[in-house]
This record gives structure tokens, sequence and C-alpha cells, in this order.
């Protein structure tokens, strides 16, 4: 299968996640659409659950940055999220099928200072 119809999707969900449009991004997930979100415990199914959640959400994050790999039906999207003020870094793990977002798995954290005794061996980003 060509990545073309999930490289798109990816594309577009960035810019979906940009303009804060729920009804947008609802277009590109599946029938069978499940999110997860393992540090709180939590699993939204069904598109209609994910849009009403979006709609409900009290100030949706600003995307800072990202990039993403791709290989086939699985996508790997790294962001940097805002929530007013508070800055997240989030890793997703996306499934496809028939070009839409069937699954998602989503884990964030919080930016922490580097310990001083490991510096020598590492460069700063």
């Amino acid at each position: 299968m060509s990545e073309r119809p999930n490289r798109d999707t990816v594309e577009r969900y960035f810019e979906t996640f940009e303009l804060q449009d729920p009804g947008a991004f609802v277009e590109l997930l599946h029938d069978d659409y499940v999110e997860e979100f393992p540090q709180s415990g939590e699993r939204i199914r069904g598109k209609d659950n994910r849009r009403t959640m979006a709609e409900n959400y009290p100030g949706l994050p600003t995307l800072v940055d990202h990039s993403y790999k791709l290989s086939g039906d699985l996508a790997i999207i790294e962001m940097t999220v805002d929530y007013g003020g508070n800055r997240m870094h989030a890793c997703e793990v996306v499934e496809f099928e028939d070009g839409k977002v069937k699954r998602r798995r989503a884990y964030f954290g919080e930016p922490f200072e580097a310990p001083e005794w490991r510096a020598q061996w590492v460069e700063r980003m």
C-alpha cells in the first residue's frame, strides 16, 4: 500500500490542530476510532465522543513544534504543545486503516532540568 494517503492524513492532522477545528479533525478518523491516554488510564471510543470531548475542552493547546516518522500504516508523532503558557512534550503512536486514523496512543511529559552530573557527555538541544 502507498504511504501517500497516510502522509496526507498526518499533514492534514497538523493543519486541523493549528486551526483548532474539531470537526475537520474528526473527518480524518476511521469509523472504529480509538484514542488512549495511558498515563491517565483513559480511552475514547468513536468519532462522536472524540468530537464532543474536543468541543468541550477548556482551552485547546496550541502546536509549537512537530515532527513525524511514517512507515506503512504506522506513524510516530513528536510534538511540543502549549496549554496556555505550560509547554508539554507529546509522543503519539498513530495507526491507520484505509487512509484514516484508526487508533492513537498519546504520551505526555513536562520539560525538566537536565542534571549537571551528566553534562560532560551530552549535547544541549
